[in-house]
C-alpha cells in the first residue's frame, strides 16, 4: 500500500476506484486521535495508509475555517501554547522514548487544540494554528513509531503533511515527507523511500536553514545507500556535511532546525557503514558521542548500540562488548522500539562470541530485562 501513497504525494494519478472522499484534514485528524485514545481500535494496525486518506491537500482549508463564528476567540497566544506543549512533550519523548506520554499528546490534540481549531480566528492566525497543529501531529506520529506502531505513525505523518501543506508551510511539509521516507527505509520499502526522500529534498531546496538542508540531504543519502546507489549517497553526504558545517550550534524553533551536529554525525556514520566504510562510520559515531555530545538518554543509547555493531564488524570484539554494556546502562528506563531492536540485535550476535566472560555477562543482563 506504500506505492499509492507515494503516487499521491508526487501528484501521480491514482485509479478512480480508490475509495470515498477524504474528510477535511482537521476533522480527519481529530477522528484519528479520538480513536487512538481507545487503543483497542489499533491492535491490528497495518503498515499501510488507506487509499481514502490519499487525496491532495485542500488549498482552501484555512480560508473556509477563518472568520467563521466559533465558541471562543483564538489568537497567537493559543498558537504559542500549542508550540510550547509540543516542545515540552517532545523533550520528554526524546529523553525517555515515544512510549512515554503519547496519550497526553493525543488528549491535548483532541481536546484543547480541537477546541481552538473550531474557534473564531483570522486567516493569518489560522495558518499559524494549522502549522502548530502539524508539528504536534508530527510528534505524535514519531511517538507512535517509537512505540513500534508503524501503521498509526504513518497516518499521523500523512495528516501532518496535509496540515502543513494547507498552512503553506514548506518546511513542515518536507519534514513530514522526511519522516515517511525514514520509516519506509526501516520497513524495507526502498524504492518508495527513495522517491519520498527525493521529494523531501527537492522541497527543501527552497529553504536556507543549513540544519534543515543537512537533515533532508542525509535522509536522501540514507535512502540512496539502502538502494545501492553509492554515487548519489556519497554526493549527498558531502552536501549534507557542507550544510551542517555552516549551521549554528543552538537549535532553532522548528522540528528540522533541531537537527543537531550530533544527530548529523550519527546518521552520517550509519550511512558510511551501509556504504562499507567502517572506519569512517566509527569515526562519525565517536564524533557524535564524544565531541558533539548527545544529552538525551534515548539518542545516546541508540548511538552506542550502533557503534558496538560497527566495532564488532571491524574485529574489535572486546571494545564492542564494552560499548554494548554502556548501551545497557544508558537504555535503562527508556521505552522505545529502537532500544528493543538494539537489545534483540545484540543478543543475536552474542552466541558468535564464545568463551567470553564479558559476552556471557552481557547476555545475562539482556535476559534480565525481558
Amino acid at each position: 500500500m506504500w506505492l499509492p501513497f507515494i503516487e499521491q504525494v508526487l501528484n501521480i494519478d491514482l485509479p478512480e476506484d480508490n475509495g470515498g472522499q477524504f474528510a477535511d484534514t482537521v476533522t480527519s485528524v481529530m477522528l484519528l486521535g479520538g480513536t487512538d485514545v481507545d487503543r483497542r481500535q489499533f491492535l491490528a494496525a497495518s503498515a499501510a495508509v488507506g487509499l481514502d486518506a490519499l487525496d491532495l491537500p485542500d488549498a482552501e482549508a484555512v480560508t473556509r475555517r477563518a472568520n467563521r463564528p466559533g465558541p471562543i476567540n483564538v489568537g497567537m497566544g493559543e498558537v504559542a501554547a500549542v508550540r510550547t506543549m509540543t516542545t515540552t512533550l517532545g523533550d520528554a519523548a526524546s529523553e525517555l522514548g515515544g512510549g512515554h506520554a503519547r496519550h497526553l499528546a493525543v488528549r491535548y490534540l483532541t481536546v484543547d487544540v480541537n477546541r481552538w481549531l473550531d474557534g473564531h480566528y483570522t486567516e493569518r492566525v489560522g495558518r499559524e494554528l494549522f502549522a502548530a497543529t502539524s508539528e504536534l501531529v508530527h510528534l505524535i506520529g514519531w511517538m507512535a513509531r517509537d512505540e513500534g506502531n508503524q501503521g498509526l505513525s504513518q497516518k499521523y505523518h500523512l495528516h501532518s503533511y496535509r496540515l502543513a501543506a494547507e498552512a503553506g508551510e514548506n518546511e513542515l511539509a518536507a519534514t513530514a515527507l522526511r519522516g515517511l521516507a525514514d520509516q519506509a527505509i526501516d520497513l524495507g520499502h526502498i524504492p518508495t523511500a527513495v522517491r519520498l526522500a527525493e521529494a523531501c529534498e527537492q522541497r527543501g531546496r527552497k529553504l536556507t536553514n543549513p540544519k534543515v538542508l543537512a537533515y533532508y540531504r542525509n535522509t536522501y543519502a540514507r535512502a540512496a545507500a539502502a538502494d545501492g546507489d553509492h554515487t548519489t549517497a556519497a554526493k549527498l553526504l558531502t552536501s549534507a556535511q557542507a550544510a551542517i558545517e555552516h549551521a549554528p550550534a543552538l537549535p532553532g524553533q522548528s522540528w528540522a532546525s533541531h537537527y543537531s551536529h550530533g544527530r548529523w554525525a550519527h546518521e552520517s556514520g550509519m550511512i558510511h557503514a551501509k556504504l562499507g566504510d567502517l572506519a569512517a562510520a566509527e569515526e562519525h559515531l565517536h564524533l557524535a558521542l564524544d565531541i558533539h555530545g548527545l544529552d538525551r538518554k534515548r539518542t545516546r543509547a541508540i548511538v552506542l548500540a550502533d557503534l558496538g555493531h560497527v566495532q564488532l564488524k571491524r574485529g574489535n570484539t572486546e571494545t564492542a562488548l564494552a560499548t554494548w554494556s554502556a548501551f545497557l546502562d544508558c537504555a535503562d528506563g527508556v521505552q522505545s522500539v529502537r532500544i528493543n531492536d538494539g537489545l534483540t540485535n545484540i543478543a543475536a550476535r552474542l552466541p558468535s562470541i564464545p568463551d567470553s566472560p564479558a559476552a556471557a555477562e552481557l547476555g545475562e543482563r539482556i535476559a534480565a530485562r525481558a
